[in-house]
């Protein structure tokens, strides 16, 4: 990681946490938001891990990342990152949690949309 990167973290932890629990608290936010929309389209509506429906799926799945975060950009105008650089990544997709609460749940929405369609 870029070294001023890190000797900025290292000054945060030890002397902004007040400052650093309420950007915790922030992505804490986001991160419940993006957990209760999509429970919508998980596997069977439960909350115990983020996988999608398997029998609409069955060909999104044989895409690979790389294919289906392109397929979703284009169809859901939702941009993830393919898991490409890890080892298993080859199934799985990561979102990141940069945009605020109301993005969160539009991205959401428009992923189910587009796993339903």
């Amino acid at each position: 990681m870029f070294q001023p990167i890190q000797i900025a973290s290292i000054v945060a932890l030890r002397e902004c946490e007040a400052d650093t629990r309420k950007i915790c608290a922030v992505y804490q936010k986001r991160r419940d938001c993006w957990w209760r929309g999509s429970t919508r389209w998980m596997a069977g509506g439960e909350a115990t891990r983020l996988d999608v429906p398997v029998a609409p799926l069955r060909s999104l799945r044989e895409l690979g990342s790389f294919e289906f975060s392109k397929l979703l950009m284009e169809k859901a105008l939702v941009a993830v990152s393919p898991g490409i650089d890890r080892a298993a990544g080859r199934r799985h997709v990561r979102f990141a949690l940069v945009e605020n609460e109301q993005r969160i749940r539009q991205a959401t929405r428009a992923i189910g949309q587009f796993l339903k369609a």
